[in-house]
């Protein structure tokens, strides 16, 4: 019997991920530490290693199966919504394990199909919520896009990535106010 098709593979499996999920909700992404996993699933460090030899494939593993908080359920007056989101946004970017883990998905979606998979769902996600709210917005005379509400993922969450990723420092206030202003023209008020 292959290691795949074991019962007894298969349960620790999932009993490494149930835990590293409940870690990533209860305290963030800096718990999801091999350690801290192999004594949350009653399981040790060499089972979790055996499974996944590094930290950041389990993080991304377990973060896949979390429902994705942002731009999730907005609120009126959007652009105060919006402004919100992105700073929570560029909160969990400046951490060094979110950083690490966005930048390993990025990457190992260039060879990966299931990481490309899961890329491209983490970023439908996004784009479909942020498009949705920001039409409900156009419609109700909040702003006139200046871009296709598609795009507006894009221009506001890519400035915040590429600070994190590349220049590696924090997303600033007026940083995420140009991305949020470069969308439109918002009404007054």
């Amino acid at each position: 019997m292959t290691s795949d098709a074991d019962p007894r593979f298969l349960r620790s499996r999932e009993a490494i991920l149930n835990a590293a999920r409940e870690l990533l909700l209860e305290s963030g992404p800096t718990a999801v530490t091999h350690v801290q996993v192999a004594e949350r699933a009653g399981v040790g460090r060499a089972t979790v290693y055996r499974h996944w030899p590094q930290a950041e494939p389990l993080l991304v593993e377990a973060m896949a199966t979390v429902p994705m908080p942002f731009l999730d359920k907005p609120t009126v007056p959007t652009r105060e919504w919006l402004r919100r989101e992105l700073t929570a946004i560029a909160r969990q970017l400046d951490l060094d394990d979110v950083r690490a883990v966005s930048t390993t998905l990025a990457n190992t979606a260039l060879w990966d199909e299931d990481m490309d998979a899961r890329r491209a769902q983490f970023a439908g996600i996004l784009t479909t919520r942020l498009a949705a709210a920001l039409d409900d917005a156009q419609a109700r005379g909040e702003i006139t896009l200046a871009l296709a509400s598609q795009d507006a993922a894009a221009m506001t969450i890519g400035p915040m990535y590429y600070r994190s990723t590349i220049e590696r420092a924090p997303a600033d206030p007026a940083l995420i106010d140009a991305a949020v202003n470069a969308l439109g023209t918002w009404a007054a008020g």
